[in-house]
């Protein structure tokens, strides 16, 4: 699913729980929400999923909204560019931020 930064503000007391920073090709990165246990991409108003250039730039613009956890998330063609056959390895998970609880 998608939402927009005016659908995350209309949204009264919103907690993410975790907040995926996504790493994809050409250094743009997007963001994917857990909230409630849905998934949702962060979109603009025409529907088309935002993209950024920086993970900090991500951050920026969620400042304002309760965010549990942040992960950067970068998914690796290793084996394939190295010559292996492609497999089905897990991205690479870096932990930014975790609340305590």
């Amino acid at each position: 699913m998608r939402i927009t930064l005016d659908e995350l503000r209309r949204t009264q007391d919103t907690v993410i729980d975790l907040l995926e920073i996504l790493s994809l090709e050409g250094q743009h990165y997007m963001a994917r929400l857990s909230i409630d246990g849905q998934l949702f991409l962060l979109s603009d108003k025409s529907g088309s999923t935002s993209l950024f250039r920086s993970a900090w730039q991500i951050q920026d613009t969620l400042a304002a909204f309760a965010i549990r956890e942040t992960q950067v998330v970068h998914a690796s063609a290793y084996h394939e560019m190295v010559g292996m056959a492609p497999a089905q390895i897990e991205p690479l998970r870096i932990r930014v931020q975790r609340q305590k609880t």
